[in-house]
């Protein structure tokens, strides 16, 4: 999951400067998939924190 967070950060940096150099269609597509990215690793750590407190009980 780590490596998730990481890709999700690093596009979001290439988006930054992409935005900053006046490239707007690749920083927006960058941004979506630093989101996109984002929300899968946000979802899967709720889904390992579920599966990990159901399985202590």
């Amino acid at each position: 999951m780590g490596d998730l967070l990481h890709y999700a950060i690093v596009f979001l940096v290439v988006a930054l400067v992409a935005a900053f150099l006046g490239f707007g269609g690749a920083a927006g597509i960058a941004m979506e998939g630093a989101r996109l990215l984002f929300w899968i690793a946000i979802v899967l750590f709720v889904v390992t924190a579920v599966m990990g407190v159901v399985r202590r009980s």
